[in-house]
């Protein structure tokens, strides 16, 4: 339960995410023969259940798990990465007998194993607020997730928040499967050389030392999937890890009948060669479907996080097809029914796109299989679908193909629409149907285990279980102030302690000089106001923005009284030479000698480096080019911890920043001059520091006790806790996207799928007349002024063909206007039917209420109604008038 592990390795033996069970020098040797085997300790009954725990990842967020492990063997539970696979496979075997024969440790075992059991085996699904439980299933397809320390199949905020989403929906009991792949090279390691610039490794995985398990056969046989590429067949082996209640498969293309560059696909995370990127998201989406039927698993709703998995709904439509033989236009109307997509990145090379030629080469085959044109499946990734000169978008396939699109912050919905309006260029702005589910944080993941132990006294065993109930939080005012600043001041100390021992390894790792290595035992002041930046070194992020002004920080950081420093980490893309070059230049400054001992830069951000800083910091700095940061939940994190957040007003702090819970910098500006903004907003940062956040740190009472900063955590603590944990998330589209999607697929997918059929006729007969409807005539009673309380009454004729006035939703779009008569504000009223006119005209009729005074205006607008289309957008029919 946020348990920080302590790093580095003491006795000069490492282990890899990835490594053998044995000292380097040895596997070194042993590579030399040609038969190598390895021994493993025998498990004597009573340790049996150590097993079964460490096969599940519950174990990484449950702090009576990982106590226990740890005190299995402490050492090798640090040289592991925090592995129990690897633990138990690698640990003597003298220290198991040890173990086997101590009474107390027997009896943590059976507490854990029994808290353990009533978790797993729990059968209730998932019924918060509902009339009964959820009885359909959730497919959850990602590129990578960011579950635990060993298991780096992830690069960044992406696939932690997958990970905590996974968390969050077992420890709801939502009927989630969750689809992926196995990167045995990972993302990369990170290593900076003597000049500061960035270089990677990739340790390659061995399965056997994961809690990763094969899913096999009756026969014991693993099972896999085949498909083909281009022509030619690859096999894809299938794999399960098990987090909590909810199993991940993963695919891995490592087998023996694949050729070499086959094997390639899961061998790292994002290559950044398009053609293997592009095999990638194949096998995520496509090879996704097919594992689900070959384990004759049958969801309900499939959810698409990022456009990585939009292969999935061709997958689906291709499926729909061939079994249930299904139209492809039906086909397509079923799949969206059953489809919601989550956007995660604002920035437009975070978006994939392919040329057409290598669309061709992959699916020629399946246009002609599903009976379309290659110009009309083109179309479905188009923003354009006219445009025979742009590529084929992977976002835009996602948005085309699902019933529900959401961004991960309500400012990052606000840009989606501008960014994807050209995909329906017939609707305003405010009405792309993208709307907003912010990203949340696993709280038992990210909390320390001193704060949960304080927790746990003043808030109750519930905050952990039911971190969304804001109840729970209120309850911060009964911790005492003086328990809560020792208890963050202590997690200060263990990032300071975390800090010296891993710079010690990298100075050993770089062969530094012995006096360069004995220095780092006194890097930073455990007392000293510490912030925090770590996060991918994107251009946008602008890691460097703090050193705008060299001479100014330097005074902020060296003052005698009043003490500053600041830890740094994260890593560019492999291909981002401009990141590398803003990480250079960071290293550069912290080896300067005003800045020596004040700013560290840590290598190889992970999840356990993050754990660290986000729970030992005082101040989390956050300051991206917005609005381009999509939400940036590390400041979440930072912030259920007690930390302040100094951000941007960008993603999630939008939402956040209440004024008196952290700093905003600036006040959501806009700016044309790129120079000029760097400078406003780092002077604004300098200013806050100066002005504000170090004096208030270092005001003091007799006690040493710094009361006006703790009343600022704890109003932190009060509004971030219970807004922006993933329970909330989880149970945001549960609500929102789930049960929705669910109820109509159940509906269309009745016998022998008629609902469909039906819908589908439906849809092409409204399509093949909407160019003849007409709004023919509008009147209302006060062309001029009305007076507040006034009902104006509307009426609207319309002409519509051979259509019938069910087949339409017609709505006034009203609210008050600008000079030039665009909406400030709007809300909808729907019309009623009241009858048709002399000349063959259908009447509609409403009233719009006067509430305020002001200019107000309205328009009128027409949609497709139909009681099994979940958005009426999807058609992309629209009449305005």
């Amino acid at each position: 339960m946020g348990v920080r592990f302590k790093e580095p390795y003491p006795r000069g033996r490492q282990f890899s995410h990835f490594s053998t069970p044995y000292p380097f020098p040895l596997f070194l040797q042993m590579k030399k023969f040609q038969r190598v085997f390895t021994v493993v300790p025998s498990i004597p009954e009573p340790l049996q259940p150590l097993q079964e725990i460490a096969q599940n990842l519950w174990f990484s967020w449950n702090k009576n798990a990982i106590k226990l492990f740890q005190r299995l063997d402490p050492v090798l539970w640090r040289e592991t990465h925090h592995n129990p696979v690897l633990l138990l496979r690698s640990i003597s075997q003298k220290r198991v007998d040890e173990m086997a024969k101590d009474e107390g440790f027997l009896a943590q075992i059976e507490r854990v194993y029994v808290e353990f059991e009533q978790y797993v085996k729990t059968e209730s699904s998932y019924e918060f607020h509902l009339e009964k439980p959820l009885d359909f299933q959730i497919a959850y397809f990602s590129a990578e997730y960011g579950l635990t320390d060993c298991l780096p199949i992830y690069s960044g905020g992406l696939g932690v928040l997958a990970g905590d989403f996974l968390k969050s929906a077992s420890d709801l009991r939502l009927p989630v499967v969750a689809i992926g792949l196995l990167y045995k090279g990972g993302f990369f390691s990170q290593y900076i050389d003597e000049s500061g610039w960035q270089t990677e490794t990739y340790p390659e995985a061995e399965v056997d030392n994961l809690p990763i398990s094969p899913v096999s056969d009756a026969n014991g046989k693993q099972r896999n999937i085949e498909l083909h590429l281009a022509g030619r067949s690859i096999i894809a082996r299938i794999w399960m890890i098990q987090v909590g209640r909810i199993p991940l498969y993963l695919l891995d293309t490592d087998t023996p009948e694949n050729s070499q560059e086959f094997k390639d696909i899961t061998r790292h995370l994002y290559s950044g060669d398009r053609e293997l990127r592009l095999r990638q998201e194949i096998l995520l989406g496509k090879g996704g479907v097919r594992l689900l039927e070959e384990l004759e698993i049958k969801p309900s709703v499939f959810h698409m996080n990022e456009g990585h998995a939009a292969f999935a709904a061709l997958e689906r439509i291709r499926g729909l097809i061939k079994s249930e033989g299904l139209s492809f236009k039906q086909a397509k109307d079923a799949v969206i029914t059953q489809s919601v997509f989550t956007t995660h990145t604002p920035v437009p090379a975070g978006n994939d796109r392919f040329d057409r030629s290598l669309m061709e080469k992959y699916f020629h085959h399946y246009v002609q299989e599903i009976g379309i044109s290659f110009d009309e499946f083109m179309a479905l990734g188009r923003e354009n679908p006219k445009d025979h000169k742009e590529t084929f978008c992977m976002t835009v396939l996602a948005l085309k193909l699902s019933c529900k699109a959401n961004g991960v912050s309500e400012l990052h919905s606000e840009v989606s629409r501008d960014m994807w309006k050209k995909v329906w260029p017939d609707l305003p702005l405010r009405e792309i149907p993208i709307t907003h589910i912010t990203n949340g944080v696993h709280v038992p993941s990210w909390i320390s285990i001193e704060l949960s132990a304080l927790y746990d006294r003043y808030l109750g065993l519930q905050w952990s279980e039911d971190p969304d109930q804001t109840k729970i939080w209120e309850n911060v005012d009964n911790i005492p102030e003086s328990e809560l600043w020792r208890t963050h001041s202590r997690c200060r100390e263990a990032l300071v302690a975390f800090v010296r021992r891993k710079v010690r390894l990298q100075l050993l790792q770089k062969e530094a000089h012995k006096s360069e290595v004995k220095q780092a035992d006194t890097l930073l002041d455990p007392k000293a106001l510490t912030i925090g930046f770590a996060r991918r070194f994107a251009t946008y992020k602008r890691g460097d923005l703090l050193f705008s002004d060299p001479e100014r920080l330097a005074k902020i950081l060296n003052n005698e009284k009043f003490p500053v420093q600041i830890v740094f980490a994260g890593k560019a893309h492999p291909l981002d030479n401009q990141g590398k070059e803003i990480i250079r230049r960071i290293i550069s400054f912290t080896k300067e000698k005003r800045f020596q001992g004040k700013i560290i830069f840590l290598e190889d951000y992970n999840m356990n480096i993050a754990r660290f800083m986000v729970q030992g910091v005082d101040i989390w700095l956050n300051n991206p080019l917005p609005p381009l940061e999509a939400c940036g939940t590390s400041g979440m994190k930072a912030a259920m911890n007690g930390a302040m957040n100094l951000s941007i007003l960008d993603g999630w702090w939008c939402e956040g920043y209440k004024g008196d819970n952290g700093w905003s910098i600036g006040r959501g500006e806009k700016f044309e001059d790129r120079a000029y903004q760097d400078e406003v907003e780092s002077r604004n940062i300098y200013n806050i520091l100066e002005q504000e956040a170090v004096p208030l740190f270092y005001e003091r009472g007799f006690d040493n006790i710094p009361r006006k900063w703790v009343s600022m955590m704890k109003n932190c603590l009060r509004t971030v806790c219970p807004n922006f944990n993933s329970h909330r998330m989880a149970q945001d589209y549960t609500r929102l996207f789930y049960l929705p999607s669910e109820e109509k697929w159940k509906v269309i997918s009745r016998d022998s799928m008629s609902g469909v059929k039906d819908l589908s006729g439906w849809l092409g007969n409204v399509e093949s007349k909407w160019n003849a409807i007409q709004i023919n005539k509008i009147s209302y009673e006060a062309e001029k002024s009305a007076i507040v309380g006034d009902n104006l009454g509307v009426q609207v004729e319309v002409f519509l063909k051979d259509l019938q006035a069910d087949d339409v939703s017609i709505d006034l779009y009203h609210g008050r206007v600008d000079s030039k008569a665009n909406f400030l504000d709007r809300e909808f009223i729907h019309l009623t039917c009241g009858g048709s006119s002399e000349n063959g005209n259908f009447v509609f009729s409403g009233e719009v209420p006067c509430l305020g005074t002001g200019k107000h205006g309205f328009t009128v607008r027409i949609l497709p109604k139909h009681d099994n289309l979940i958005s009426p957008y999807q058609t992309g029919l629209i009449v305005w008038g």
